[in-house]
């Protein structure tokens, strides 16, 4: 699933952004990619899955087929050939299907790999650089269908982990309907209001230490 933004998309997000942390410390960070990893084993798993059926049909056909056609099968090569293409046509099958890569992958394995990717952009962004160590990353994961906000030192203190699932909603029901950028809006105004109601509060010498604008970064 790749997203492509327009000027227009971003200033909204960046202004957004602003306008959230007018009313508090918080530091936001959106973030998407769009996947956290290429899941290789899900293509490979593809490929054996696809071999093995192609091979499983040729057998079969050569056990039920009695006419004197189709000579090359009976060669050595001609079930390994087959059985190669079925392959290779697995395997670039799952590459250009999300949704077959998501199954082959599985959940676990794209759980993780969400959470490091995240944890990755937490680092490399230097969301925890900030005063009072209080930087939210909502993290966007396209090809999973997953999202992350993973807050600070200074807003784990404040903010409980159920306390997002309004802020992932939102985002995820925005995805849904087509509007990402719609969705990712709304879910910073509210980060913001969330920020505040628990008690995040803006200090009068408070400054923008983190850009807000909206990071796009790779799988690699």
């Amino acid at each position: 699933m790749n997203m492509t933004f327009s000027e227009q998309d971003l200033d909204r997000i960046r202004t957004a952004v602003a306008a959230a942390e007018k009313s508090t410390s918080g530091e936001i960070v959106p973030f998407l990619v769009d996947r956290s990893d290429p899941y290789s084993v899900a293509m490979w798993r593809g490929a054996v899955l696809a071999g093995t059926v192609t091979l499983a049909i040729v057998l079969l056909f050569l056990q039920l087929y009695e006419g004197w056609g189709y000579a090359w099968l009976h060669t050595p090569w001609g079930p390994s050939l087959v059985t190669l293409v079925g392959a290779i046509a697995g395997y670039a099958t799952v590459a250009f299907v999300p949704a077959l890569r998501r199954v082959l992958a599985g959940e676990d394995l794209m759980t993780r790999s969400v959470h490091n990717r995240a944890m990755r952009a937490f680092v490399e962004e230097e969301v925890f650089k900030t005063r009072d160590r209080t930087g939210i990353l909502i993290f966007l994961s396209l090809l999973e269908h997953r999202i992350e906000v993973i807050g600070d030192e200074g807003i784990n203190r404040a903010v409980q982990p159920e306390d997002w699932t309004g802020i992932v909603e939102t985002i995820r029901n925005g995805i849904k309907s087509g509007r990402l950028v719609d969705g990712l809006v709304e879910a910073i105004e509210k980060c913001g209001h969330l920020l505040e109601h628990h008690g995040v509060e803006i200090r009068p010498d408070d400054t923008d230490e983190l850009s807000n604008t909206l990071r796009i970064g790779s799988d690699e």
